[in-house]
């Protein structure tokens, strides 16, 4: 339930929280377990929760590091210099590399995990693209590189790390990186 909540960042009509974490259950009993859900909260995790007759949010004094962290994304994403805030640097890295509740499958929580997956993986090879320009070579390549852990296959991350290699002018390390690229895709994929 305060995953849920987290996710969503705002408060739901309470049909919608219970039909979505008990989606085989009938409205009736979806609703129940929705009651009862609630009513096992205790301590801190009650106080994170606002509950109305119509709607489950969480408390405004609640924070999450999703939230944070996307906004981070949204800011490398967003036009150089368009932002008021400070510019994201290298600390951003660690903040994109973590995944969002791994070893979770309900199919509302795979549709955000994919959702964050898609915009921190955007969001290093941005950063990775502005750690270049300012010629911070090292932490670009930990950027990019980090996009390549969290998806070996996707060809974009690998393409910046090559540049960031051909930036620094180390070029045998971007044929080095272009040639390992090319043993994985034909060890996966046959091409």
């Amino acid at each position: 339930l305060l995953a849920f909540l987290a996710l969503k960042g705002r408060s739901v009509r309470r049909p919608v929280v219970a039909g979505t974490l008990w989606p085989v259950a009938t409205e009736d009993h979806a609703s129940s377990s929705l009651r009862s859900a609630l009513s096992r909260l205790h301590g801190g995790a009650r106080a994170a929760v606002e509950a109305t007759a119509r709607e489950i949010g969480l408390s405004d004094r609640v924070t999450v590091d999703l939230w944070d962290s996307r906004e981070v994304a949204h800011r490398l994403l967003a036009p150089e210099g368009s932002t008021p805030a400070a510019e994201p640097g290298p600390e951003a890295i660690r903040t994109l590399s973590e995944e969002l509740l791994p070893d979770w499958y309900d199919e509302w929580v795979l549709v955000e995990a994919e959702d964050w997956r898609q915009l921190r993986l955007h969001a290093l090879e941005a950063l990775a693209e502005r750690l270049t320009t300012r010629q911070q070579y090292g932490d670009a390549a930990a950027a990019a590189l980090a996009a390549v852990r969290a998806e070996p296959l996707r060809e974009s991350p690998r393409a910046t790390l090559i540049r960031v290699h051909i930036a620094e002018g180390n070029v045998s390390e971007a044929l080095r990186e272009f040639a390992r690229y090319g043993e994985l895709l034909e060890l996966e994929l046959g091409v």
